[in-house]
């Protein structure tokens, strides 16, 4: 089944409004009928606010990390407009994947 995977990157510690940026996500894709997420925290990573590695403890809560929903392109579209309409400026890449479930 061909849906479309979304992978926003944001930074870890990152809010809004008063939530941990990845549960304010998740509250949006669940109420668009995205049927589930994931969020992933990076060991290192680099892009426009510079080079962040898990091995320096100044850096601690800093880290990049990517939320990803898969789901048909419609609610897909929707999230990325909702999370506009939020104010929010995140970075994120869509791609096309084929879904299925083990042993069905």
């Amino acid at each position: 089944m061909e849906k479309l995977c979304i992978r926003l990157f944001v930074q870890e510690g990152m809010k809004h409004a008063h939530q941990p940026i990845h549960e304010w996500l998740f509250d949006q894709a669940r109420a668009l009928g995205i049927p589930g997420g994931t969020a992933f925290r990076a060991a290192a990573g680099y892009g426009r606010h510079g080079v962040h590695e898990d091995s320096f403890f100044e850096l601690a809560g800093k880290l990049p990390e990517t939320v990803e929903f898969v789901a048909d392109a419609a609610r897909i579209q929707a999230l990325v407009e909702r999370v506009g309409e939020a104010g929010l400026k995140l970075v994120y890449v869509t791609h096309p994947v084929d879904m299925g479930v083990t042993g069905a």
